[in-house]
């Protein structure tokens, strides 16, 4: 049974609403989805129930950063491409200027007060991925078959420790998929009408992938520079599958391995990337800007986060005007299954490397991260609240270490 096709709207309505949700969306992409439905399906009634869990349904499908990509698809439904741009700029910017205002700053961070802020924030990352890491375990490689997955991917990081290993265990994560998680799907009923041709479908699936291929080609041709920082930013944010800490690794493998960015920088913008509300995607402005190749600064910010979002959603466009036949897939489902699986082990491995290796060197700071994680994880506590206690307990470690 088809839908109705929702009003339409006008790009600046969608940026208003979209900017305020930018400044009060703490909590990750799970919170942010709940945050779309109160305002789009219970308040506005831009669009109704069905519809949004088959756009949720979808964004979770795709490699990219699902909040967003349900946020640029309901600005999308509602003003067009327009739409969609305003929401991916209002919800997007907000989070990314207070990034990039960290980044500035925390040059400025010395002495004792200034180094355990720091080090504090980097404890911050060891309890929000390890929260990560036991939720997305829980449900993603819930049965032995998926939890065998994991384990063999976070082994073939953690042994061959490159973006080609990373790569390799995504890609035997649905292989093994195909082969173990194959399921009778359940009946779906209804379709999702979307203001996306098949024409335009396609090109973009075609833009995607050409990117994703040609960019290494263009980056070998400049080794320095610009046109590699965008190879680095586009192939993480094309890579992400299973939720947004996933990009932890990959940028990580983009941007430490060859010295760009130093383990403490990164670790304490990831930190830092917990206490904003918006997409946690917008760490690539943080990066951008600290990043020691031309261009960095404001410039590096503004490529970074555009480079890191464009190819989730071109997939996103390239995908919705074929999404009802691709999702009754059985196949398609069972390489999904493998490849979250895979993910929970690529997250899994970076929890040990570099995050608990890179932070955790004293009694004190194991207490700081444990209780960061009990505060998420028993208590359910926003992190906000765990970046700031972490903060401070950073800071009094350092004020009582010899």
């Amino acid at each position: 049974m088809s839908r109705s096709v929702p009003k339409r709207g006008s790009a600046f309505e969608v940026l208003g609403v979209y900017t305020r949700l930018g400044l009060t969306c703490f909590g990750g992409p799970i919170a942010h989805i709940g945050y779309f439905r109160d305002e789009f399906v219970l308040r506005r009634r831009w669009l109704d129930e069905p519809s949004f869990a088959d756009l949720v349904a979808l964004c979770q499908f795709l490699p990219g950063p699902a909040s967003s990509q349900v946020g640029f698809s309901i600005g999308l439904m509602r003003a067009g491409f327009l739409g969609g741009l305003a929401a991916w700029t209002g919800f997007t910017l907000p989070s990314a200027i207070a990034l990039l205002l960290f980044a500035y700053g925390a040059n400025a961070l010395h002495g004792p007060t200034g180094t355990g802020l720091l080090h504090g924030l980097k404890l911050v990352a060891v309890a929000i991925v390890a929260q990560a890491v036991w939720g997305m375990a829980r449900t993603l490689a819930p049965d032995r078959e998926r939890a065998s997955i994991a384990v063999a991917s976070a082994l073939i990081i953690l042994l061959g420790g490159s973006s080609l290993t990373q790569i390799a265990a995504i890609l035997l994560g649905g292989m093994s998929g195909l082969w173990l998680c194959r399921t009778e799907l359940p009946s779906t009923a209804g379709h999702l009408a979307v203001p996306v041709s098949r024409g335009a479908g396609l090109a973009s699936l075609a833009a995607f992938f050409l990117l994703l291929a040609g960019l290494p080609l263009l980056r070998a041709l400049a080794p320095a520079g610009g046109m590699a920082l965008i190879e680095a930013f586009y192939r993480s944010g094309a890579l992400v599958f299973g939720g947004g800490h996933v990009v932890l690794p990959l940028l990580r493998e983009a941007f430490v391995a060859p010295g760009w960015v130093s383990d403490d920088v990164f670790l304490a913008g990831y930190g830092a990337a917990q206490s904003v509300p918006g997409p946690l995607f917008t760490f690539a402005a943080y990066l951008g800007a600290v990043v020691e190749l031309s261009p960095h600064g404001v410039a590096g910010a503004v490529l970074g986060l555009v480079a890191i979002f464009v190819p989730g959603i071109l997939i996103l466009i390239g995908t919705l005007p074929f999404w009802d036949r691709f999702r009754k897939r059985i196949e398609a489902q069972a390489i999904m299954r493998g490849i979250n699986a895979a993910v929970v082990g690529l997250l899994g491995a970076a929890l040990y490397n570099p995050v608990w290796t890179s932070s955790v060197r004293s009694p004190g700071d194991f207490g700081i991260a444990l209780t960061g994680f009990a505060l998420l994880t028993v208590w359910r506590a926003p992190p906000f609240i765990v970046v700031v206690a972490s903060a401070f307990g950073g800071m009094g470690l350092a004020q009582i270490a010899p």
